[in-house]
């Protein structure tokens, strides 16, 4: 049966014994199993979103009554908790024993967990609400410290470093998705859409000096769509973060 959600720093499905469960318990229904009902919440919240979930609508896809989903997960937060760890199961992770560059490495991770948040725009949100610490992207820490340990940053550096760059991520991957989400919503390509608010804000005349400023410098950056502006702008980022790792490293 439902539990009443707990509050505080063990409030977490990876902290009280439940998140690594996948049978039924005794008297469970039948037809139904943890990942495929972790499988269905992914498919609804890159669909609807955050806001359009409920255990209710989860229910209905699956064709079962909402208490029947109360059987393999207590609360609604510990089956969210579940997909943000399940979305991020989707990460691949450099080989260890490839002998890459850790620059290659980092930056291959990186773009990797940009492309996460853009694709499931809603576990950004999660990652801020939950402590995050299921198997999956525990894993997926333990890469990116290890890709970074090798830059040779002293060991008190390196959680400061990992910042920079993953933290730049996240809030280039959200506002990515979230754009992407609202330009879909209006049916236009993100070309489209772009052309359309570009020419809407241009029409106020106390924004004219500033855009034609804006405008000069995306000419200069170049690309002929927003997906190659977005890709330049990131790109370049990162190279600005992996250089300052380096120059970090050789002043010692």
């Amino acid at each position: 049966m439902a539990k009443a959600g707990r509050q505080g720093p063990r409030a977490s499905v990876w902290l009280n014994g439940e998140g690594h469960r996948s049978g039924r318990r005794g008297g469970q229904p039948s037809g139904l199993d943890r990942d495929r009902i972790t499988r269905v919440t992914v498919r609804l919240l890159d669909a609807e979103g955050l806001a359009g979930f409920s255990m209710r609508r989860l229910a209905a896809e699956l064709n079962v009554t909402a208490m029947s989903v109360y059987w393999y997960v207590d609360t609604k937060d510990e089956l969210l908790e579940l997909a943000l760890d399940a979305v991020f199961g989707e990460l691949r992770h450099p080989d260890p024993d490839a002998g890459r560059d850790w620059r290659a490495e980092l930056r291959a991770l990186a773009r990797e967990n940009r492309a996460l948040l853009v694709r499931h725009p809603w576990s950004s949100r999660l990652v801020g609400t939950y402590l995050n610490i299921g198997p999956h992207a525990l894993a997926f820490s333990r890469s990116v410290q290890n890709v970074v340990r090798r830059s040779g940053l002293p060991a008190y550096r390196l959680t400061g470093a990992i910042a920079a760059v993953f933290q730049f991520v996240y809030g280039y991957g959200t506002i990515e998705g979230r754009f992407l989400a609202r330009v879909e919503d209006t049916g236009l390509s993100p070309d489209e859409y772009f052309r359309d608010s570009m020419n809407a804000v241009t029409e106020v005349p106390d924004n004219a000096g500033v855009l034609q400023d804006a405008q000069e410098i995306m000419a200069a950056r170049g690309g002929d769509t927003v997906a190659e502006m977005l890709d330049r702008d990131f790109e370049f980022a990162l190279d600005l973060l992996v250089a300052g790792i380096e120059a970090m490293v050789e002043r010692g």
